[in-house]
């Protein structure tokens, strides 16, 4: 008998020894996994005044520098309407001028010397003012 009890204490150690092997893994199933997600928030860049005041400079040079180009594309455009003038104004006046040759040579009046660019400017008479009496 004492096999037989020796042989029904290590069945039912074996038994009570599978259930809690059974219970363990099945306990193990039951939790559920959680994922964790890590969010990573990263502190703004450290600025002092002076950079502040340097990248607001910088963005009001640039402001300048596209204005400037804008009213210097305007100017560009005025300069070019002026030149076109000019240059109708210097074909009218050299049509005057081979008009007035014409009728000076029809006329036989003896042309003007050239002037000297380099000679200084004259000047007409002086006018002086009446002779007022004294009181």
């Amino acid at each position: 008998m004492r096999s037989n009890r020796r042989l029904y204490v290590t069945g039912l150690a074996m038994l009570v020894l599978v259930a809690v092997l059974w219970l363990s893994t099945s306990m193990a199933q039951v939790h559920q996994r959680y994922e964790v997600k890590t969010r990573v928030y990263s502190t703004p860049e450290y600025r002092t005044e002076a950079t502040r005041a340097m990248d607001a400079y910088e963005r009001v040079m640039e402001r300048y520098m596209d204005a400037t180009e804008k009213n210097f594309e305007g100017i560009s455009a005025d300069i070019g309407d002026v030149a076109g003038l000019l240059e109708s104004i210097d074909a009218q006046l050299t049509r005057i001028d081979t008009r007035l040759d014409r009728i000076e040579k029809h006329l036989g009046i003896a042309p003007l010397p050239a002037a000297d660019p380099n000679a200084a400017p004259v000047r007409g008479p002086a006018i002086t003012p009446p002779n007022l009496p004294r009181r």
